[in-house]
């Protein structure tokens, strides 16, 4: 176990951890050349074709006798569940900052994430190839922040591979050993077992002898693995990524997931090359799969402690599990439906199985009667939804219908009634409601300078309300608000980056519900709701928003063959509306010639029809997918 490290890479969205994750895969040799390929950990196509990492992705290296496991995470704000995860099966965290951009918004949340952990840190510079570096000048936002000195900063470049070996050898000096932890504090302890404590120099209980996750019960060692992610396998069933914090797992052995009390066999055992590559066993500190065999994917959860051994069924009840995971808070709500009816039951089984490994996603059935049976579903943000309606569309071919995000809503109902309300069609009538609360961030925003006029200007057109501001050098400030989450949901991250040329970047954080003024705008399309379009809008600005929607229809849906209206409405009072004319048919090019009033009689049958044909079409405009995202977009 003492030449094991086990660590992540840290950073903000395009900060070169995969580039930089690459080199250490080349040279520490744990893929041939001939195989390598840009991103190489990052597996999704999705990943490859946005230039972004979704999914967190281990993986195992030997460099010079030592083990090194590597965890890849995300950058982007709408993944930072996927880094806290990963944080918890590691024991330091690479700290990467660009040269060029220097300490961006998620840098700040990242490494306070880490910080939480108690991880050790190793900050890095890179990029230091390129011509726009500013090495100098990011060493020393580095050593504002964490307090360091110069020499702890290393140089690197993850395209060239300059600095690469050494922070490999930074890992190995300053990371710690994996260490086990007491298995049964604060739980019975059968006498004899070897559990001594004592007291260590952070008041922590530490044990004096062998952990009491090594004891042999006469019938097998036992053993506690936190279950840190999770993938679905068609032929082997559910596939677990696990940190083996005490004890050992071989192949065959029995398993039992302490939350669900499932059981089964370990199928297979192995690590991350990075594809799946069988050992036979796992031991302390080590982080490797399971195969579980389940097939009914509830049963194995992410933050789940994974006990075994022969004696384990008996000791059971005796072990502590692993602290797991902090409950995730979606903060955006979307509505998912199948296009067909009959792919309810596939959208279902599909949406499970992307749970595995989306340990953010949380969702629920839901019924609409112009959409029929759906899920609502929450998500950490924008981005997130767009990559899971994506994933769903691409790896298993389904047609969806995604309704318009909003956030859940705290309704105050005059009888003192309360309710949470996480979609539109939720909301009571205006009548019976007494306040409606919405929830609100904090919000981090670091800049250049010269743009913070235009920021915030652009925070304060979206009701955020400053709090105050902080440099982190001559050059750039981080900039605090509180904000409501709706503001966010929008263009916020579009209109932040254009207002600083791109510089700007943004981090945001829940903190409490406060009373809003808003109300529930429906869209009527040929006089009819779509319920997939229906919102919830401040009051002061539903006219505007309502004449937005109704102008990407008029721009976007086909023309019938009748007038189609395009109206917003609040209750029953229309507040904008716009008409789609028809298809235009010369019904006159066959005459050649005679009284002007057989012209008039084929204008009049046609006009006729056409009205004939709107009565009859109300409902039947078909609205594309695309028009969703134009409208959430706008």
């Amino acid at each position: 176990m003492n030449n094991i490290r086990n660590f992540c890479i840290i950073a903000h969205i395009d900060h070169g951890k995969s580039t930089l994750a690459d080199r250490m895969l080349e040279i520490t040799g744990t893929i041939e050349k001939r195989k390598m390929k840009e991103q190489v950990l990052d597996r999704m196509d999705l990943e490859r074709e946005r230039g972004i990492t979704i999914k967190l992705q281990p993986v195992t290296m030997d460099y010079n006798g030592y083990i090194l496991n590597l965890i890849d995470t995300p950058g982007h704000v709408d993944f930072t569940y996927e880094v806290s995860r990963s944080l918890a099966a590691v024991e330091g965290a690479v700290l990467l900052v660009d040269a060029t951009q220097g300490i961006q918004a998620q840098t700040l949340a990242n490494l306070y994430l880490a910080v939480e952990q108690d991880l050790t840190v190793i900050p890095v510079v890179n990029k230091i190839d390129l011509p726009a570096a500013q090495i100098e000048k990011t060493e020393n936002e580095i050593i504002k922040l964490l307090g360091c000195g110069r020499e702890e900063i290393i140089h690197a470049s993850g395209k060239t591979g300059q600095g690469v070996e050494e922070i490999l050898k930074a890992v190995i000096e300053r990371v710690p050993v994996p260490a086990t932890s007491p298995q049964f504090a604060g739980s019975i302890v059968p006498k004899g077992c070897g559990a001594q404590m004592q007291t260590g120099d952070n008041g922590s209980q530490q044990g004096s002898t062998a952990p009491a996750a090594a004891v042999d019960y006469g019938a097998g060692t036992l053993l506690r693995a936190l279950i840190f992610d999770s993938n679905y396998d068609e032929y082997r069933g559910v596939v677990a990524y696990v940190r083996v914090v005490d004890g050992e797992v071989k192949k065959g052995d029995k398993i039992i997931l302490m939350s669900t009390r499932a059981k089964s066999e370990a199928l297979d055992i192995g690590i991350f090359k990075p594809d799946y590559f069988s050992t036979g066993k796992l031991q302390t500190g080590e982080i490797g799969y399971i195969v579980t065999g389940f097939k009914d994917v509830s049963e194995c959860r992410v933050g789940d402690t994974v006990i075994s051994g022969r004696g384990a069924i008996a000791a059971r009840t005796l072990v502590e599990p692993l602290q797991g995971y902090k409950e995730v808070k979606p903060m955006v709500f979307a509505g998912i439906f199948p296009r067909e009816g009959n792919e309810f039951q596939e959208l279902r089984e599909s949406m499970e199985k992307l749970k595995l490994n989306d340990a953010a996603l949380i969702y629920e059935p839901e019924h609409s009667e112009a959409l029929g049976f759906g899920f609502r579903c929450g998500f950490l943000g924008l981005l997130h939804l767009d990559i899971f309606q994506e994933r769903l569309k691409r790896e298993y071919n389904l047609n969806l219908i995604v309704t318009v995000p909003s956030v859940a809503y705290k309704i105050y109902k005059k009888n003192e009634e309360e309710l949470i309300a996480r979609s539109p069609q939720k909301f009571p009538s205006r009548e019976i409601i007494e306040k409606i609360e919405e929830p609100w961030v904090t919000l981090d925003i670091i800049t250049p300078k010269e743009y913070i006029g235009a920021i915030m200007n652009l925070v304060q057109e979206k009701r955020g309300v400053y709090k105050n501001t902080e440099y982190l050098n001559e050059t750039r400030a981080v900039l605090h608000y509180e904000m409501p989450m709706s503001a966010i949901l929008t263009d916020f991250y579009d209109k932040i980056k254009s207002a600083s040329s791109g510089y700007a970047s943004i981090n945001y954080e829940f903190t409490d519900y406060r009373e809003a003024k808003v109300v529930k705008m429906d869209i009527l399309v040929a006089e009819e709701p779509v319920e997939a379009l229906t919102m919830i809008v401040y009051e002061d600005e539903a006219f505007n928003r309502g004449k937005e929607v109704v102008n990407v229809l008029k721009e976007s849906l086909s023309k019938q063959m009748f007038v189609v209206k395009l109206q917003a409405a609040i209750g029953g009072k229309i507040i904008a509306a716009e008409r789609l004319s028809a298809m235009s048919k010369d019904v006159t090019a066959k005459l050649y010639g005679g009284d002007v009033s057989r012209k008039r009689k084929l204008l009049d049958k046609q006009k006729k029809g056409k009205k004939k044909m709107m009565a009859a079409g109300k409902g039947s405009v078909e609205i594309p997918s695309d028009v969703f995202v134009k409208i959430l977009k706008r």
